[in-house]
């Protein structure tokens, strides 16, 4: 596999060609996990590393379609990009306002967003955690948050509170996504200091964990019966859920959500949903 400004041709002339596109790109643990979905469902496909120029990530797909790609993974700095390449889009990319799968057919280029389907499907079928009627705090009010809103919804919490640094950018969400609630008052937005009730899910979206920070949260929201969900993962818990953990909270971390939105786009590229759990348990081996 190739990891690179380009896919060579004959990458895509034989196979059902796919890649991830970011910079930098080559930590990608995608290839690997796609390469165990399409030996585990039979699927005839290819699946790469491509490094797109900072300056360059539409004439990098637009060459990957001309030989021959089927479909690709956007990571970052390039969700946004994606979204205003694609000229078609998903509900929940269009709600998320971000691409992390697109989809080539015959000129059509259709962005769509599995990071929200990936943090349910962690959350309610690998931690048997059931969201209908619960009360969930999300932390942050960024892309991560805003990718992950719709799909939350759709599983009809009580309660979704949008808590922020600066409320106005929470609200500003609250008042997106209204239309998208089975009725008033689910949706509301908060300053993390405002919020200080218990919560039965509290989902870190915000970077705090890259540096190693925990967003200043009462310890309050947590519980002997809270799940505490952080979308980052490695080999130790996080700031956030050694906190969480402290209060008496259960705590998980997005490895198995990085596995999900994953194993949703390989859905969504070939009509086979592929078995998630061996792959969960290689990558948390590897960490």
């Amino acid at each position: 596999m190739t990891n690179g400004a380009g896919v060579a041709a004959d990458f895509a002339a034989h196979f059902a060609a796919y890649v991830v596109i970011g910079n930098p790109i080559a930590h990608s643990k995608s290839p690997a996990i796609h390469a165990r979905f399409a030996a585990d469902t039979a699927q005839d496909m290819r699946y790469a590393h491509l490094l797109a120029p900072l300056d360059g990530f539409a004439a990098t797909v637009q060459k990957f379609i001309a030989q021959g790609g089927r479909g690709a993974n956007v990571t970052v700095p390039f969700k946004l990009e994606a979204y205003a390449l694609a000229n078609q889009l998903t509900t929940r990319a269009q709600a998320a306002g971000a691409v992390n799968t697109l989809i080539f057919d015959d000129g059509l280029i259709l962005g769509d967003n599995t990071d929200g389907v990936g943090l349910v499907s962690d959350i309610v079928r690998n931690a048997g955690f059931d969201l209908a009627g619960k009360k969930i705090l999300l932390l942050g009010a960024g892309g991560a948050a805003r990718g992950v809103i719709l799909p939350l919804l759709e599983q009809q919490p009580a309660q979704l509170t949008i808590a922020n640094r600066t409320v106005a950018k929470a609200e500003e969400l609250v008042q997106q996504f209204q239309q998208y609630c089975a009725q008033p008052g689910i949706l509301s937005a908060c300053s993390f200091a405002d919020a200080t009730q218990p919560f039965d899910l509290v989902i870190n979206a915000t970077s705090a964990s890259l540096q190693a920070q925990l967003p200043p949260l009462a310890a309050g929201v947590f519980s002997p019966a809270t799940l505490a969900y952080d979308m980052m993962y490695g080999s130790q818990p996080t700031v956030f859920m050694q906190f969480a953990a402290a209060q008496g909270a259960h705590v998980r971390d997005g490895l198995g959500m990085l596995v999900e939105q994953a194993a949703e786009a390989f859905f969504v590229w070939r009509g086979v949903r592929p078995h998630t759990d061996a792959v969960f348990a290689a990558l948390r081996a590897q960490l």
